[in-house]
């Protein structure tokens, strides 16, 4: 199992894991209140058919001033990583959430980003992680305190901040057939917005915690399109 490494610039403690060392570079960004480790089994899947893969967890809001902080700190988290980390450029993806912030990343970074990856897409409501799979989530991947920062983060940012697509950024749309908190329907809309860039692929039979339930299925849509491209 990779070991979680803390990167901390400027005092912020930012949590990640680099995996493989060839292929296409993926960034995967966790669900809200959630932290990295659930989404290690896909990443190992990754890592297996030769991707580079690198989980960028939240800072923890250790102090009052780590607590107050938009949707454009969070990405500029990402960023800060893989400078740190060499990484020049790649495919920023996240689970709901995560995936918003993989868009702040793409308007604000877009020298960064290679195409975007959403597993599962958010809408006008914010969604509830930490509530949606019960037993689903495994142990030690959720935290409250974060949670409560992130969902503040997004209330101080304007919806068009984060749920814009970048100009001539390919999207390849991952989501789960069954997913109530980040339903078909809104992958959907994002396909009919831009359609001759945002791909969309089904998981059937798959919830919101698709990336842990159905890890192969999910695997193999970004390991086709990303091999492709």
């Amino acid at each position: 199992m990779t070991e979680t490494q803390i990167f901390e610039p400027d005092g912020r403690a930012i949590p990640y894991a680099d995996e493989g060392t060839t292929g296409p570079a993926v960034v995967l960004i966790p669900g809200r209140g959630l932290n990295i480790s659930y989404l290690g089994p896909l990443a190992h899947a990754l890592v297996e058919e030769d991707f580079r893969v690198v989980r960028i967890g939240p800072r923890h809001p250790a102090t009052a001033a780590d607590a107050t902080v938009s949707m454009h700190d969070l990405a500029q988290d990402v960023v800060d990583v893989m400078d740190s980390i060499g990484l020049g450029s790649a495919w920023i993806g996240g689970h709901a959430f995560g995936g918003s912030v993989a868009r702040t990343v793409s308007l604000d970074h877009p020298g960064r980003v290679g195409g975007v990856l959403l597993l599962g897409v958010e809408g006008a409501e914010q969604t509830d992680e930490l509530g949606a799979g019960g037993s689903g989530i495994p142990e030690g991947a959720r935290d409250v305190e974060v949670d409560a920062m992130q969902r503040a983060a997004q209330d101080a940012s304007p919806d068009i901040e984060w749920s814009t697509l970048a100009p001539a950024v390919p999207v390849l749309v991952v989501q789960g057939a069954e997913d109530r908190l980040t339903p078909p329907a809104n992958g959907e809309r994002l396909r009919e917005s831009a359609p001759d860039r945002v791909s969309v692929v089904g998981v059937e039979g798959a919830g919101h915690l698709f990336p842990v339930t159905h890890v192969g299925a999910t695997a193999w849509p970004i390991e086709d399109y990303l091999d492709w491209d």
